[in-house]
């Protein structure tokens, strides 16, 4: 069955039902976390995101099954004085990996934002996820670049 890549109406129940079960099915993953979303995060994150006018969801669907989804946030670069695109999350269910999912929701991402004049697509991916990371680097994601030489950059946080 074919793959179309399509961007999520987060008003329709379907579609926020999907976008919840694809991540909490990556989140118990060990690159994800190892523990399912908590019960008051899969409540809260459709209204959440409802509220944000600079979110970008996309679902892979073949038939009527979401099978994949790509949770991009837009944003600015200072130095480009440019929209940018965000790639928050990108999952694929497990029976659906290895299949060209990944591949269709990055291609649809680039036309996004070739749409919106982005100047750039960032992410960031765990080291160990060496198939997220060999995806990547197929569409030429590389380390952060200000110059004319790569620089290995790092993803930090403070949690609150």
């Amino acid at each position: 069955m074919k793959t179309k890549i399509v961007e999520a109406d987060l008003a329709n129940p379907v579609h926020a039902n999907a976008i919840i079960t694809i991540l909490d099915s990556y989140a118990k993953e060990p690159v994800g976390g190892g523990k399912p979303l908590p019960d008051d995060v899969k409540a809260r994150l459709i209204p959440e995101l409802k509220k944000r006018d600079n979110v970008l969801i996309l679902l892979a669907l073949q038939g009527d099954a979401a099978i994949g989804v790509a949770v991009c946030f837009v944003g600015f670069s200072t130095f480009s004085a440019r929209p940018l695109v965000n790639v928050h999350d990108l999952a694929v269910l497990p029976g659906f990996r290895g299949q060209g999912t990944g591949h269709l929701l990055l291609e649809s991402l680039n036309v996004h934002a070739a749409k919106l004049d982005c100047c750039k697509i960032t992410l960031e991916v765990r080291e160990d996820n060496t198939g997220a990371r060999a995806l990547y680097k197929q569409f030429g994601y590389n380390d952060y670049n200000p110059s004319d030489k790569p620089v290995t950059t790092f993803f930090l946080e403070k949690r609150l």
